[in-house]
């Protein structure tokens, strides 16, 4: 019987999951872009764990995103400023 060979390990992850605290979309500002192209949404973000668990924090993200999605911060104490729509 020929065994199967082994899957190497992907180098570029490392071995490691993602570092970071789980959170969930809670709004998407649609008027509210910013970037060169008005390719990043700002939104608020309720954090679901770790020290700074059931705040709501601003930040920006780029690509497709809705309300519900679930995301991985590096970090919760980095707030977004509030983009002013002139």
């Amino acid at each position: 019987m020929a065994e199967e060979p082994q899957k190497p390990e992907r180098p570029e992850q490392g071995g490691k999951q993602f570092q970071g605290f789980l959170a969930e979309i809670v709004e998407v500002n649609q008027e509210r872009k910013t970037g060169i192209y008005g390719e990043i949404y700002q939104v608020s973000c309720r954090i679901l764990e770790g020290r700074d668990k059931g705040r709501i924090i601003r930040r920006n993200l780029l690509g497709p995103i809705k309300v519900g999605d679930k995301i991985r911060l590096p970090d919760t104490s980095r707030e977004a400023r509030e983009i002013k729509v002139k």
